[in-house]
């Protein structure tokens, strides 16, 4: 969009883009319950009972699942928060994200 700046007589051209978004992944492991998981993705990710249930039965049976999108600063804190949590608890618990 280009607008003339009044009393300057030049363009400037604003160039508004909308901010990446980052997807939020949890990792499989053979220690971290189920449970837990849900508890994860019911406090961190404000997720119900069974959008929790789904996500980690995702991350059971495939791997890996997809807990959000969010912007960098958000996924990074996310990121951040399960790592937190998991280690308090004494679970592995592995959290990472990616550029959607």
């Amino acid at each position: 969009m280009q607008e003339e700046q009044p009393g300057l007589g030049v363009d400037v051209e604003e160039d508004v883009r909308e901010p990446r978004r980052y997807k939020v992944l949890l990792h499989n492991d053979d220690y971290t319950t189920m449970e837990f998981v849900v508890q994860v993705l019911v406090g961190v990710f404000h997720k119900n009972e069974n959008e929790a249930t789904q996500i980690m039965l995702n991350v059971h049976n495939n791997g890996v699942g997809v807990c959000g999108e969010f912007t960098a600063e958000v996924a990074e804190l996310k990121v951040s928060l399960v790592h937190r949590l998991a280690k308090e608890n004494g679970y592995p618990l592995k959290c990472s994200m990616e550029e959607v």
